[in-house]
């Protein structure tokens, strides 16, 4: 299943190689989700694995985006003791965000670069 969130790029982190075979990308988007009356902010951290790692880079940094991503969790043990980890996908970053005449949020000058996903003997490692 996806989800979509729009936001401002808070950070992004240089791509970080884990092995030989596997390498990441995290950013954080600062979300106001302002529901309930009550304006919060959120910061949301995602991750970009493999090629999709060059969808975005500094450049990016204070741009409106939406992001489309999935949920991805995992049960990893070590030493007997079990460990559960979410990870949140990133599949795609679109820049520019408008509103519609209609009062919805609508994309503008979208720059999607999808890439395809890691191989399936990769979504079991622990991170």
């Amino acid at each position: 299943m996806e989800y979509q969130i729009t936001g401002r790029v808070a950070e992004v982190y240089p791509v970080n190689r884990i092995n030989e075979r596997f390498r990441k990308r995290e950013f954080v988007i600062e979300h106001k989700d302002s529901s309930g009356g009550q304006a919060y902010i959120d910061f949301i951290k995602f991750q970009l694995t493999q090629e999709k790692c060059e969808i975005i880079d500094e450049s990016w940094l204070r741009q409106e985006v939406t992001v489309t991503f999935n949920i991805r969790g995992n049960r990893w043990e070590k030493n007997g003791v079990a460990n559960y980890i979410t990870n949140l996908n990133a599949l795609s970053v679109t820049r520019g965000i408008a509103v519609a005449e209609n009062g919805q949020k609508a994309i503008v000058n979208p720059q999607l670069e999808d890439a395809p996903s890691p191989s399936p003997e990769l979504d079991d490692l622990p991170f």
